[in-house]
């Protein structure tokens, strides 16, 4: 008598995403279509040259799905935004200063050997946008533009369906687009870019030269005068209150904003440009602003058809994104 064998085979149906920041790395476990089912973090390690990030990285990642009693053969892969230049095509990080990667990182390939996952890598701030176009404010729209407003001014550019990366991995630095011509000095050597404005310490910059030329009583001018600390949050909370001072700052930067993203968006006709970031924890107060700067630069079509619109994650839209590379990189 035969005897009949039948073999269950199981379905690749979790994807693992991880968002490396400098004090931080955020960890997930989704579904196939973005649900987050588990997260976790870990603090980064960036002492020693950051030696130890990436075998952290391997080992939470396989702690934890032995905690959670997940089969990896249900993992369709790993997905990763991280900070620096990503050569997608050697999975290797440059330039990740806030890690203290001083030399050319081989994340792929070990963080691969160690997990046994696929990897797919790719720019945080590109993370961050491909999490907002599919689960967030971007509404699975093939056409969404990102940009967050944090310590940096970063962004991401979604078109049909993908990221633009040009020629060596730059596309979606509208950060450093200039918006005044030979103004603050940036980081990036130039002179004016965005990042030098709307920035958090491009809001306390701005503050501090409104305040030596503003006579009139201002909350926001005496802290200043006074030596205390002044943040982003504090302009805009005082911009809130009615400060007079605080609201001549917060035009100002809603006035770069608008000039930026209506240039990308006269550009690419995304369906939205999203802003996110902790400077638009400022929420409408903010986005209300930008949009009718945004108004004023953008071309008729473009002003028809494209939404200014406030970031939906939060903090999970650099895990969402980055799972969906691996997601992405299998289809």
């Amino acid at each position: 008598m035969a005897v009949r064998c039948t073999f269950k085979i199981m379905a690749k149906d979790k994807l693992i995403g991880v968002d490396l920041g400098g004090t931080t790395i955020k960890f997930a476990i989704l579904t196939e279509a973005g649900e987050i089912q588990q997260k976790w973090s870990i603090k980064t390690n960036v002492f020693d040259d950051g030696v130890h990030i990436v075998p952290d990285i391997i080992e939470s990642i396989n702690h934890h799905l032995d905690l959670y009693q997940l089969d990896p053969k249900r993992v369709i892969g790993i997905g990763m935004g991280t900070p620096g230049t990503v050569n997608r095509t050697t999975g290797t990080v440059t330039g990740a200063y806030n890690l203290n990667w001083k030399t050319e990182q081989s994340v792929k390939a070990d963080i691969e050997s160690g997990t046994g996952f696929s990897l797919t890598l790719d720019n945080d701030a590109n993370a961050a946008a491909l999490g907002e176009a599919w689960r967030g404010a971007g509404n699975n729209d093939d056409e969404v533009s990102f940009i967050t407003l944090g310590t940096g001014v970063g962004g991401g550019l979604v078109s049909n369906g993908q990221l633009i990366h040009g020629t060596a991995g730059a596309g979606g630095e509208i950060g450093h687009v200039v918006v005044e011509p030979n103004g603050y000095l940036c980081t990036c050597g130039n002179k004016g870019c965005l990042e030098q404005y709307t920035s958090a310490t491009g809001v306390v910059h701005l503050a501090q030269d409104f305040s030596e030329e503003y006579v009139g009583s201002s909350k926001l001018k005496q802290l200043i005068a006074d030596g205390d600390e002044v943040t982003s949050k504090i302009v805009f909370d005082l911009a809130k209150d009615g400060d007079f001072l605080a609201n001549k700052v917060i035009d100002k930067v809603a006035y770069y904003l608008g000039y930026a993203t209506a240039a990308m968006s006269n550009i690419l006709n995304p369906s939205a440009v999203v802003i996110g970031g902790g400077v638009a924890a400022a929420g409408e107060f903010l986005r209300a602003r930008v949009e009718k700067n945004w108004q004023t630069f953008a071309f008729p079509t473009v002003r028809s058809t494209t939404r200014v619109k406030l970031a939906e994650l939060g903090n999970d839209a650099g895990v969402i994104g980055a799972a969906s590379l691996a997601r992405v990189n299998t289809n």
